[in-house]
């Protein structure tokens, strides 16, 4: 084989996995570009990287937003809150328009994501920081996820009562960037964790 044809075959190859690399983000990816109309919805269901994920493949989503709410700690590092003492729970923010995706289909899309009914944490990750929360932006969410959650709690659906609490926004702190997106930047770890945490075998059971 001459070198010429060596290197048409290694071009060939580079867009080959560049077009497939295009067609993964594409199909893993549904949300849409960001607008200054999009709204906002905070929610808390234990490890960010696995509710991040929940809602980004979420038609009308713009951004997804891994980070910590509810404490009192400002600006704090993961290691901070994961150690205790902070207040702050793994958190996400959801950016949507909400001309494509109501705030009921979101609270729909929280209770999907988590187990409403642990107080002590989420699956395999115990602890206030894993607790599940509603921060509501409005006296309208408020209402809402106030109705979702009665109704979720009567529906029979779980043996427990469901304890997540609805509460007040108040400030949302990022993560740093490494748990940004991580189910994309670290795919075999993540599906691992999801996997021993008992978090897919949960929600297969409910």
């Amino acid at each position: 084989m001459t070198q010429k044809k060596k290197a048409w075959i290694i071009v060939i190859l580079i867009v080959v996995l560049i077009l497939i690399a295009g067609k993964n983000d594409s199909e893993n990816n549904n949300m849409t570009k960001k607008s200054s109309k999009d709204q906002v919805a905070t929610f808390a269901g234990g490890c960010f990287w696995c509710v991040e994920a929940a809602f980004e493949k979420v038609t009308g989503v713009s951004e997804v937003v891994s980070g910590f709410s509810g404490g009192i700690t400002k600006d704090p590092s993961y290691e901070e809150v994961t150690a205790g003492g902070t207040g702050h729970l793994e958190s996400v923010q959801v950016f949507f328009d909400p001309k494509k995706v109501s705030y009921k289909e979101l609270l729909d899309v929280f209770w999907r994501s988590s187990d409403p009914t642990d107080a002590g944490g989420s699956f395999g990750n115990r602890g206030e920081s894993y607790t599940s929360a509603i921060f509501y932006h409005s006296l309208a969410q408020k209402k809402l996820a106030e109705e979702a959650k009665k109704e979720l709690d009567n529906s029979g659906r779980y043996d427990k009562p469901v304890v997540t609490p609805i509460r007040k926004f108040v400030a949302f702190y990022p993560a740093e960037d490494y748990h940004q997106d991580f189910y994309k930047k670290s795919p075999v770890r993540y599906k691992s964790y999801r996997f021993f945490s008992g978090r897919d075998q949960y929600f297969k059971k409910t």
